[in-house]
């Protein structure tokens, strides 16, 4: 996929930096999407971890495997901090753990969730013109 930047006009002050963190549940054929401003750093990374933990744990599922790739914010220390202190937590006290498995380098064929996001990808990297946030 050809991704080619478009230049926001000077005057624009609309935020355009959004991170998407994107969760499918191949049981029940759905996903659940979460937007935050800003770029995918680990403290966003962390915070949307606790969000589909929580939520995971109010449908009683008591783990969740999560196929990663080798993004900084999936790598980052904080990130694997937060993993293991909220899964030690878990054990104690229930809930949901996530356990993630890292994929090679350069394999989106083998995470299950791509086919069902490129849809969204190409709706936010192939429009004529420059989307808004809200959009």
């Amino acid at each position: 996929m050809l991704v080619v930047e478009k230049e926001a006009p000077a005057a624009d002050t609309d935020r355009k930096a959004l991170a998407g963190y994107r969760l499918f549940l191949p049981q029940t054929d759905t996903m659940l999407l979460r937007f935050v401003n800003g770029r995918p750093v680990s403290q966003v990374t962390c915070d949307s971890l606790a969000w589909i933990a929580d939520r995971l744990a109010q449908d009683g599922k008591k783990a969740l495997g999560l196929i990663w790739d080798n993004a900084s914010w999936h790598l980052s220390k904080m990130v694997r901090k937060w993993l293991k202190t909220h899964n030690q937590r878990v054990k104690r006290e229930g809930g949901c753990r996530p356990i993630v498995c890292h994929l090679p380098s350069k394999s989106p064929w083998l995470n299950p969730i791509e086919p069902r996001w490129v849809h969204g990808k190409r709706a936010i990297m192939e429009p004529t013109r420059l989307l808004t946030a809200q959009e």
